[in-house]
């Protein structure tokens, strides 16, 4: 039996012999190497890139696979909702089947103090008169008083003179003649009376002294001939000295105005303003325009509005009603147009036949004498003649009032009552 172990450290390395001899086993060794030194069976280089073990196959995924199902199923639906749209819709885009939602009923009810609540007690005493003279003719507004009588502007009526026409037009579309009691130009209210039975409510006056700046107030009116028209806004500001009615002759009328911001324009004329209670606070009377001029003029309404304070309209309606005329508060003096000064100085010498200060008048039994510079009136500053003339004007007649004077440098203080011009003679149109 052949041994072919060999002892532990022998060489492995194979004998080199000389040339022509053919290699011997060794005689007790194993057999030369087969394969490169140091490698065993099965030896095989390593691999370029890491071996991924692979995974066991897994079955199909039946969520996704029918969320997907739906998607297409309601993509195919919607294709084919749409084609049959098109191939089913008529070929003009009318659709017979079409209808929109019905109204919903909503109440025609509104809270007694709210706009709308103030429109409706007020509207139905509210007219419009159409005035008609020889060679002109206007339109204007005018509201119901006791007694069934209309007060209006002065210059509203003034068109109709002694032989024109005037009709009024109530809120109910029913009409009738009227004919004019009294007017004033000094103060631009005038009063008609229609013909026949007035069925429209009186509208009741309210109080002007208690009213202040950014009070609410609603004008009622027929502008430009749209009769029952309403306005809304506040009371912008007080005692305003405003032009009113013609700018020459007998129609010329100086206010001490309410100013609003509420929409007023040709054909509000003599329509009332009202607070929020519908009570009377004024008569629209007058609006400025951007080149300064009032109404009059066919221009619109830029916010300044202007009305006859109802204090004095209660006055001066009451006056021509029960006389045919109406006083003009004065205190008795010539106002010295050419002072540029603090205040409103009295005439210094006569002027077209009218003395300084009239003898025996309000102002010389207070003690005022020509050249005085009046400084206030009621603790209010006064800077022009205009100013100083409707404060007197907005007063009655033996009403007092406070004025503070400067007399030869010296500051006074009297107590004037206001008087009357005279009263001209009753002439209603």
């Amino acid at each position: 039996m052949t041994d072919n172990t060999r002892p532990y450290g022998a060489s492995d390395r194979p004998e080199f012999l000389p040339a022509g001899e053919e290699p011997q086993g060794p005689p007790d060794g194993p057999p030369p190497p087969t394969g490169p030194y140091g490698m065993g069976p099965g030896w095989a280089p390593p691999p370029l890139y890491p071996v991924v073990p692979q995974r066991e196959p897994r079955g199909p995924n039946i969520a996704l696979y029918a969320a997907l199902a739906v998607v297409i199923a309601l993509v195919a639906g919607g294709l084919a909702s749409w084609g049959t749209f098109l191939l089913t819709r008529p070929s003009s885009g009318i659709d017979p089947a079409y209808t929109l939602s019905a109204p919903t009923k909503q109440p025609t009810n509104r809270p007694p103090q709210s706009v709308a609540g103030v429109a409706a007690k007020v509207l139905p005493s509210v007219v419009s008169l159409e005035v008609k003279g020889n060679s002109e003719s206007g339109t204007g507004s005018g509201f119901v008083v006791k007694g069934g009588y209309i007060v209006t502007n002065n210059h509203v009526v003034a068109v109709a003179g002694q032989a024109g026409e005037i009709r009024i037009r109530y809120n109910d579309r029913t009409s009738s003649g009227a004919r004019v009691v009294g007017r004033d130009p000094n103060s631009d209210i005038a009063v008609v009376k229609p013909d026949g039975t007035v069925r429209a409510p009186e509208l009741p006056l309210g109080n002007s002294d208690g009213v202040v700046v950014g009070d609410p107030v609603i004008a009622v009116g027929s502008p430009l001939g749209l009769s029952g028209t309403v306005t809304t806004g506040i009371v912008s500001s007080l005692n305003r000295p405003v032009e009113a009615g013609g700018s020459t002759g007998s129609d010329y009328a100086l206010i001490n105005a309410i100013q609003t911001d509420a929409a007023i324009n040709p054909g509000n004329s003599g329509g009332p303003l009202v607070n929020a209670a519908g009570e009377v606070i004024g008569v629209n009377s007058a609006i400025a325009t951007v080149g300064g001029s009032l109404l009059g003029q066919q221009s619109g309404s830029i916010g300044l509005g202007f009305a006859i304070p109802v204090n004095q309209v209660r006055r001066i309606a009451q006056e021509l009603i029960t006389t045919g005329t109406a006083r003009t508060s004065r205190i008795g003096i010539t106002i010295d147009q050419t002072y540029q000064g603090q205040g409103v100085r009295i005439a210094t010498q006569t002027e077209g036949g009218a003395v300084p200060v009239t003898p025996g008048g309000p102002a010389a039994k207070a003690g005022l004498h020509a050249g005085d510079v009046i400084l206030e009136v009621d603790g209010r500053p006064v800077s022009d003649s205009q100013e100083l003339i409707v404060t007197i004007r907005s007063k009655a007649p033996g009403d007092q009032v406070r004025i503070k004077f400067r007399h030869d440098g010296e500051v006074r203080t009297a107590t004037v009552t206001v008087g009357a011009a005279p009263a001209p003679n009753a002439r209603p149109s």
